[in-house]
């Protein structure tokens, strides 16, 4: 076993080894396979979570709260200079210098420690590039890196060669604004299986179908183009509010919630192809009383804003005749990487629908269950 420290390098004498983060806060690790220039040739030479397998590169759970990098070099492909390792906190408010400094280990596959690196003097950083297995020749080799990143995952993306669009600057604070009528309220409507209904923005329906029976079995369905030809992973998710308190996620890595009353279709990484991209069933008999509201959410895991999308949309249908009761179409460009497009509030014992299609700064669920509140 050998320490290394910043920018030193050593040999690697197996083909096979394994990338392991031990770190006291929530992080997550992912990778980068990256070209003799630094980037990578497309968004699938990015292994992370969502993405959890590249070529000669996979992402396993591990022992502890984090996941292992696991590497096979001789099936990394021969234009894939080097495989970096990153490590990104779970909270974007967070930084690395808040903590004990990080450490990487390279194992082989039998669990023998062949190098190990303690990432020292991050500060304000909350991602960094920990290290990387880079190849020279016929021979691989291991460098410690440390190269933090102030700016955050959009970044080290941007640096790697992956197309994310930019936040606006938030305009400056109205001064002494002048008073305005308040808008006329959105009626709320009915539904029927013979007449579905486009709605608008902060409209509601009462889940009631024809003869004033009330829905059981429904599923939101969410789709989306990507833009410009470009893929662009999102993700659908349905946050279980009580109160102000979002309880539970249902999303690509929480398929079912733990009463089973909600159940997530499965990850879409690309948004290519007709019809919906992701669907989340729901047996609203069977929601738990303390949960009263449910907000449904599409987040951008790689940070390209919804400028990039297209044809957004979600669409209410009654399960138990297959029939399509509403639809909600997100018509504007919204700069921002997440949209709260829908939420079902428990009303006096009834479900009702709102049409909400707001936009936040959150990649992931977790981060827009947080942004949420504020809409629902």
């Amino acid at each position: 076993m050998s320490a290394l420290s910043k920018g030193q390098n050593g040999p690697l004498t197996v083909d096979a080894v394994v990338v392991d983060v031990t770190f006291a806060a929530l992080a997550d690790v992912s990778a980068l396979l990256v070209t003799d220039r630094g980037v990578v040739r497309s968004d699938n030479d990015f292994v992370f979570y969502n993405q959890p397998m590249g070529p000669g590169v996979q992402l396993k759970p591990g022992p502890g709260r984090m996941a292992r990098l696991h590497v096979v070099t001789g099936q990394v492909p021969a234009d894939i200079a080097a495989v970096r390792t990153v490590i990104t906190l779970d909270d974007a408010g967070l930084r690395f210098g808040q903590f004990p400094a990080p450490i990487a280990r390279i194992l082989d596959v039998a669990g023998n420690e062949l190098y190990s690196y303690m990432i020292e003097g991050l500060s304000s950083e909350s991602v960094v590039v920990a290290i990387e297995i880079y190849r020279r020749g016929n021979q691989w080799k291991v460098r410690a890196v440390g190269q933090g990143y102030a700016g955050g995952f959009a970044d080290l993306v941007r640096d790697h060669g992956v197309s994310v669009d930019d936040e606006p600057t938030p305009p400056p604070p109205v001064q002494a604004p002048q008073p305005v009528a308040a808008p006329a309220p959105v009626p709320e409507i009915s539904l029927s299986k013979n007449r579905p209904v486009n709605l608008l923005k902060g409209q509601r329906v009462t889940l009631r179908k024809d003869g004033n029976v009330a829905l059981t079995d429904i599923a939101m369905a969410l789709g989306w183009d990507p833009g410009r030809g470009r893929s662009i992973d999102l993700d659908a998710s349905v946050l279980m509010y009580s109160g102000s308190e979002c309880m539970e996620i249902v999303c690509f890595y929480h398929l079912r919630s733990n009463d089973g009353s909600i159940v997530h279709s499965g990850d879409n990484l690309t948004g290519h192809g007709e019809g919906d991209d992701e669907t989340i069933s729901i047996a609203l008999q069977r929601i738990p009383p303390h949960i009263d509201k449910l907000g449904f959410t599409v987040t951008s895991f790689l940070g390209q804003s919804f400028k990039s999308v297209q044809n957004a949309y979600c669409r209410l249908v009654d399960t138990t005749t297959n029939t399509e009761l509403a639809r909600y179409t997100l018509n504007q460009k919204v700069p921002h990487t997440a949209i709260l497009m829908a939420a079902i509030d428990r009303q006096n014992g009834e479900w009702k629908l709102r049409a909400i299609g707001e936009g936040f700064s959150a990649r992931t669920p977790k981060k827009a269950a947080k942004q949420s509140r504020q809409f629902m």
